[in-house]
């Protein structure tokens, strides 16, 4: 990476950790939602830390820097990401007044609520029948619809009516890979439900599913990417923001030819 790649990036996360001081734009967006996909990485920084700073080599770290009383710090850090987010969307609503943005906020606000279910669950130790289990699921199922249903129909702008394909939009770019817009969409609503690896009893440990999940989700978000830069790109070409030139409010029916003219003149 460049110098100036490296100061770019830094830049725009500061921002991100600055969010709602500044005005957000499309960059700025984009970070906290690639950060929403690294939860799994960012909660186990804490653990990580813990274990290199008071317990490593000892095997006991992996019990001790896990226990139920630090799960309060793993949430806690697991949610920055959906909180930055959340607090871009309500300073885009203060600045536009577009109801959609806390919407938007809304669905990062499940997902925090959800992230709380999730790890009380686990920390606490409780049965999958009692009742921070239903609560998980509970949760869980509404902030991945909330979040499906957001992908598609706002992120990507499928869904549309009277367009040439089923189920996508009147303009694609990728036109020649059609069936990787209904891979894509299959794929995305299944890993956002991936949550329900941690159900079954027994198998691979918890440990094990939870890098599965964390992998598959670096995966959506990659496939993401494709689609919600098309759907902006789009965006902006029918808003005049992107174009080669710019329709005329009316029509050219008949256009004189000049160029005896111009042959009279040089003559002259």
């Amino acid at each position: 990476m460049s110098r100036s790649s490296r100061w770019w990036t830094i830049r725009n996360l500061a921002k991100l950790f600055l969010s709602g001081a500044f005005p957000v734009d499309f960059t700025s967006f984009w970070f906290g939602d690639q950060m929403c996909s690294l939860t799994f990485t960012l909660e186990n920084l804490y653990f990580f830390s813990c274990v290199y700073a008071n317990y490593f080599p000892k095997i006991s770290a992996w019990v001790t820097c896990s226990t139920s009383r630090n799960w309060g710090i793993h949430y806690c850090i697991a949610i920055l990401p959906y909180l930055m987010r959340l607090v871009q969307c309500v300073r885009r609503y203060r600045d536009t007044s577009f109801l959609g943005n806390l919407l938007n906020a809304g669905k990062y606000g499940s997902g925090m609520v959800s992230l709380l279910c999730y790890h009380y669950w686990v920390y606490s130790g409780t049965p999958r029948q009692g009742s921070s289990f239903v609560f998980f699921c509970f949760t869980e199922s509404l902030s991945s619809l909330y979040a499906c249903a957001w992908d598609l129909i706002v992120d990507w702008s499928l869904f549309r009516s009277h367009t040439h394909y089923p189920l996508l939009r009147p303009d694609l770019i990728y036109t020649s890979q059609i069936a990787s817009y209904y891979f894509a969409i299959i794929t995305n609503i299944l890993v956002r439900f991936i949550w329900v690896i941690y159900i079954p009893p027994g198998g691979i440990s918890f440990i094990l599913r939870s890098v599965i999940a964390g992998l598959l989700e670096l995966l959506r978000r990659a496939q993401w990417n494709f689609y919600r830069l098309e759907s902006e790109h789009l965006g902006n070409m029918d808003q005049y923001r992107v174009t080669r030139e710019v329709p005329l409010p009316y029509t050219l029916e008949y256009l004189p030819d000049l160029s005896d003219d111009d042959d009279d003149d040089g003559a002259m």
